[in-house]
């Protein structure tokens, strides 16, 4: 039997912009990706021995998520069979720490961490960039995810191009207890008449300088029009973090998870504990974290 592991890391979108939508319903997008230090834990096993065909057992600790054919992991790992004739059965364990539907690509890199895991376990000659052209034919957010780091992403995420690491920093990641839909926040996006965009070159040139201040000052979501209006404990939240010292609060992805930025780890730690005091009847999940630069 031959195993691996991998850790399939969060993200938070320190700016998401909406330029466009295609004529298949994509949207173009331009967004700056951080990977931060929350994450599933995922072990893949295999007998390594030549079946008809590969069978594929996925066992879970999260009852949110689909299981069988229609799990995004399973799903990415079909696609990899398919395309390099792999004929082995594999056993998938997920342990699951990043909440669901919260805009933080959860699904999308526990993916990834599959596409990356059968590449080692079958085909270690495939590239980063194959898994990636793979990757987006499932979701928008896997290229990104199977390398993560600092990056700028466009067209529908996959024209990815690799940034100076964002100054590192104190985080607090929080979750609301509503779940949002990815397809439906797009869908009211598109009947906004008018939206503030963000400065996501200022915010490139920020971090080129290493200046966490100035990149604080950018951050901006212009999903949150949508989402925060919707969801009034999403600014409310954003509220609270910038009274405790955050140098920014804002919202990731299409939410409704919400994210704060502050100096150090320490003001991180106690603005997160200082929400969960004031908050304790409110079932908002926190945790305080960081960057990481490197999968």
């Amino acid at each position: 039997m031959r195993k691996t592991k991998e850790t399939a890391y969060a993200k938070i979108n320190l700016s998401l912009d909406v330029l466009g939508r295609l004529e298949n319903g994509y949207h173009i997008v331009k967004m700056i990706m951080q990977t931060i230090d929350l994450y599933d834990e995922l072990v893949f096993e295999t007998q390594d021995r030549e079946c008809p065909s590969m069978e594929i057992t996925l066992v879970s600790d999260s009852g949110e998520i689909p299981g069988g054919e229609d799990n995004l992991i399973v799903r990415a790992v079909r696609r990899m069979e398919a395309k390099y004739g792999i004929h082995r059965d594999l056993k998938i364990t997920l342990k699951k720490y990043i909440p669901v539907a919260a805009g933080m690509a959860g699904g999308s890199t526990d993916a990834a961490a599959a596409l990356r895991a059968v590449r080692d376990l079958f085909v270690p000659e495939v590239s980063d960039e194959e898994l990636q052209k793979i990757g987006v034919t499932l979701g928008a957010d896997i290229p990104y995810c199977v390398t993560g780091g600092t990056q700028l992403s466009e067209g529908i995420g996959e024209v990815l191009a690799v940034l100076p690491d964002a100054p590192q920093c104190g985080l607090v990641v929080c979750k609301p207890p509503v779940n949002v839909s990815t397809a439906e926040i797009y869908k009211r996006y598109d009947s906004l008449e008018s939206v503030t965009h963000p400065d996501i070159e200022a915010q490139i040139e920020a971090i080129s300088r290493g200046d966490l201040e100035g990149m604080a000052r950018q951050c901006g979501n212009v999903l949150e029009e949508v989402t925060g209006t919707m969801y009034p404990e999403i600014g409310e939240i954003e509220k609270f973090f910038e009274s405790k010292g955050a140098l920014v609060s804002r919202m990731t992805g299409s939410g409704p998870t919400v994210f704060a930025i502050f100096t150090n780890g320490e003001e991180a730690q106690n603005a997160a504990e200082a929400f969960e005091a004031a908050n304790k009847e409110r079932d908002c999940r926190v945790i305080a974290c960081k960057f990481i630069y490197r999968i």
